[in-house]
């Protein structure tokens, strides 16, 4: 391998001062139009790129943020991830991915991202709990966000879909169809709460004067679970309490559940049940399912991370607006 063009190269091609290329390649430094060509021009020749490890050591920022992620199978990931990370790299970010799984689990991830002086980082998954920031060896680290999910705690702002207007909006269409006995199908119950689908849900429905909820959940959220979950919840049912709408908690859950109410119940979706999901996954708009779901407002709600990381507008929780999308499963 040839040997890498270093500042000092690009100094003596130029003929100028290693400080004159350094305060050329550093945004707002004060540095004189002509000299600033001719270092860069000299770059150019050289191939030269700054060494951004070493630029971290002066400013003690390193311009990389984890992303610690913990349900692959989830299908809303992927476009989210491909957003965010197209995000941060238009701003000079580098994203690190931490997949989080029994082998490596969140206080690790948050141990390692701190010895790589990270200088922020986004909690993206399900199975983060509260209680797993009260290790000692956590403290005084890169400040925390949560994406895509409530935050229950102190200082570690939520950036979200606002999820009791999206509820409310998805419920009164359902009522307005004439569905009455509904039912809905929630991941894990350790790791949906922080979502807050169920409960406002149940809220309307309760409000509304239907028979109670039927709250079934499922071991994760994939349509593999989705699929077994479906097959409890219509085995240990009654066939004339059976619900006319199922609500699931996203849309890999809502993919298992018609796969298996079409396949092995031979029910006609809507006629004799209505399906939706969560999250306008691409799946959902496919003709095999068609699927009644609810679009969160991705490129805002990364949006407004980005500005919190960059200190363009103050680390504070928010919710935005998304938007029903209604297909022929409900």
């Amino acid at each position: 391998m040839t040997k890498r063009a270093t500042a000092e190269d690009v100094a003596r091609s130029a003929g100028v001062s290693k400080w004159t290329v350094i305060r050329a390649f550093t945004p707002g430094a004060s540095i004189a139009e002509k000299s600033r060509v001719k270092v860069l021009k000299a770059a150019e020749n050289l191939n030269y790129r700054p060494n951004l490890l070493a630029r971290s050591l002066a400013t003690n920022l390193t311009h990389q943020v984890a992303i610690l992620v913990d349900d692959f199978k989830n299908p809303h990931k992927l476009p989210v991830l491909e957003m965010l990370t197209w995000q941060l790299q238009s701003e000079g970010l580098l994203a690190v991915l931490i997949n989080i799984n029994e082998h490596f689990d969140h206080v690790q991830a948050l141990l390692d991202a701190g010895q790589r002086q990270v200088d922020a980082v986004i909690l993206f998954g399900t199975a983060f709990r509260p209680e797993m920031l009260e290790d000692d060896r956590l403290r005084g680290g890169a400040p925390l966000y949560v994406l895509a999910r409530e935050s229950q705690i102190v200082d570690v702002p939520a950036i979200t879909c606002d999820t009791p207007l999206a509820i409310q909006e998805m419920c009164e269409h359902f009522y307005s169809k004439g569905y009455r006995r509904p039912a809905f199908l929630s991941g894990a119950k350790t790791l949906s709460t922080a979502l807050g689908r169920q409960s406002a849900f149940s809220a309307f429905w309760k409000v509304h004067g239907s028979v109670p909820v039927l709250d079934f959940s499922a071991a994760s959220y994939s349509s593999e679970h989705g699929f077994e979950a479906a097959r409890h919840l219509f085995q240990v049912t009654p066939r004339e309490q059976w619900p006319d709408l199922l609500m699931c908690e996203n849309d890999a859950l809502a993919f298992g559940a018609i796969d298996y109410i079409r396949s092995a119940l031979k029910l006609r979706i809507p006629s004799d049940i209505a399906i939706a999901g969560f999250d306008n996954t691409p799946l959902s708009a496919s003709p095999a399912y068609d699927l009644t779901t609810y679009e969160q407002p991705a490129n805002e709600m990364v949006a407004a991370i980005l500005s919190m990381i960059l200190g363009r507008e103050p680390r504070e929780s928010k919710a935005f607006r998304g938007k029903l999308v209604v297909r022929s499963t409900a």
